[in-house]
């Protein structure tokens, strides 16, 4: 629920649509119905913007510019981590086949792993990708792989399909007025940032390597940075029971494939043995001290089974055996077997109708109308209801809270009394959030620590406050192998508050 809770609208629950239901619940079933907009989806947050970022821009790529930050959650502000990233742009831009390109750098403030470069000249990269990289060799192969992109003129064919999608969002603003039309069609642009067929992506690694290499960057940052993506992206599809989210970013766009690592490093050796060009790892692990990392608390985060969202003042626990996974989208979650999942998301009802009405109103299928009943979830009114398909079925909760209406919304395969139950009582622990509560929450973030003379892998990683596997997360954040081993005085990353 970073920048917008989107709201759904028909599910159907018969057999054979169970494609669009993926879709509805963000991916973490494989099937069940069908999903569009319906009624005003509630704005959680003002995406952060810096002047910089949009200075020498006409008015109409500043809009586009806008949207597309916004989808991501705003701007990252950090002064010294984008001068490093603007630094090395510069070195590459000049060792590049287009040296009179200019590009402007905008770090999203968003945990995705992403980067993508518009012809325009705009440079957008995630600081969920930085915190992955180790040195300014691997982030560099990242910004020269997308510039690469624009000097190949296949970022102008995508331009082209994120034009066409921005065109339908106006389109449809203009004639329904609905601005949630709008952000569905920026989403799906969105998603066209990385449509790129396999040739394309070989020819930018390829062009990019070369690009660093020449800028006098170490061209096996490619290789390993691919290869901790890869890792990565394993952590990432277990995450909801195996299943991928709709958020695009570059693990699922820009698979690190054995082989592709392999022509990376094949790349390499035409401009240097391993060992030589620069890393300069201390310079960029100095530059992500302190970075916020995962879900920004301003933004709502997830603490295990915990979703907590202090700017909006509410929280909530999902049942045992969930994952939970916070989206621009919804809050998911998914038991590691994939027969359970959970949606939460916002809508804004009217306050002269019913919950109960809303739940059998039609906007989704299935509903058994003699189970709707309502109630009070720790002080707020709410009303819950059974919808049954073929293949799922579902516990749906309503919760008027403030000017909102919350949508909690159960799959089962099976919804057993005993599974109802477990659903009850998790809707049960939504509730409002103490103002001092709030202000003690803090994010997570990268820290910079040094290996002591009796430190280890196991004491480091000991150290990491992840939600779960710290081990393997501390190996990845840091490129390291499993039996690697480390040496006093090394810098390191772990995760900390």
């Amino acid at each position: 629920m970073a920048a917008r809770i989107r709201a759904l609208a028909p599910i159907s629950l018969r057999a054979g649509r169970t494609a669009a239901l993926l879709a509805a619940l963000g991916g973490v079933l494989t099937g069940c119905g069908s999903v569009d907009l319906d009624r005003a989806s509630v704005p959680l947050t003002r995406a952060s913007l810096a002047a910089s970022d949009t200075a020498g821009m006409s008015p109409a790529q500043r809009r586009e510019h806008e949207r597309l930050v916004a989808s991501y959650g705003g701007a990252y502000d950090d002064p010294e981590l984008k001068a490093l990233i603007q630094s090395v742009v510069e070195r590459l831009v000049a060792a590049s086949e287009r040296p009179d390109l200019k590009y402007r750098v905008t770090v999203l403030n968003s945990p995705a792993i992403n980067a993508f470069a518009l012809p325009d000249g705009s440079l957008y990269v995630t600081r969920g990708l930085l915190a992955l990289a180790n040195d300014t060799s691997e982030m560099s192969s990242v910004l020269a792989h997308e510039m690469a992109h624009v000097i190949a003129r296949h970022a102008s064919i995508r331009e082209d399909q994120v034009k066409q999608a921005v065109l339908v969002s106006r389109v449809i603003s203009d004639v329904v007025a609905d601005q949630n039309m709008g952000a569905l069609a920026m989403q799906k642009s969105r998603q066209t940032l990385a449509t790129f067929s396999r040739g394309q992506e070989l020819e930018a690694d390829a062009i990019g390597v070369g690009i660093a290499a020449r800028a006098g960057f170490d061209p096996y940052g490619a290789s390993r940075f691919l290869t901790d993506m890869g890792k990565q992206a394993g952590i990432r599809s277990n995450a909801l029971a195996g299943n991928a989210t709709p958020d695009m970013d570059f693990l699922s766009s820009h698979p690190a494939t054995p082989e592709r690592i392999s022509i990376a490093i094949a790349n390499a050796r035409e401009y240097a043995a391993p060992g030589n060009g620069e890393r300069d790892k201390a310079a960029y692990l100095a530059a992500l001290n302190g970075m916020v990392y995962g879900d920004d608390p301003k933004e709502g985060f997830v603490r295990g089974r915990n979703f907590f969202h202090p700017k909006l003042g509410f929280t909530f626990t999902a049942p045992e055996g969930f994952s939970l996974e916070n989206t621009s989208q919804a809050v998911l979650g998914a038991t590691s077997s994939g027969s359970e999942a959970l949606r939460l998301d916002a809508v804004r009802v009217p306050g002269d109708q019913s919950l109960g009405q809303y739940l059998s109103s039609g906007w989704i299928d299935g509903v058994e109308i003699n189970s709707v009943e309502t109630l009070s979830v720790n002080g707020f009114s709410a009303a819950t209801a059974v919808a049954r398909g073929e293949q799922w079925s579902f516990r749906m909760f309503a919760i008027r809270f403030g000017s909102d209406v919350y949508r909690l919304i159960f799959a089962a395969r099976t919804l057993t009394p005993d599974l109802d139950k477990q659903f009850r009582a998790a809707a049960e622990t939504f509730r409002r959030v103490a103002t001092n509560e709030a202000e003690t929450v803090k994010p997570l973030r990268i820290r910079i620590a040094t290996v002591g003379l009796t430190d280890n892998v196991e004491k480091m990683a000991g150290r990491m406050q992840v939600p779960d596997r710290p081990m393997e997360r501390f190996l990845i954040l840091n490129g390291l192998d499993k039996d690697a081993k480390l040496h006093y005085g090394d810098k390191v990353k772990i995760v900390t508050d």
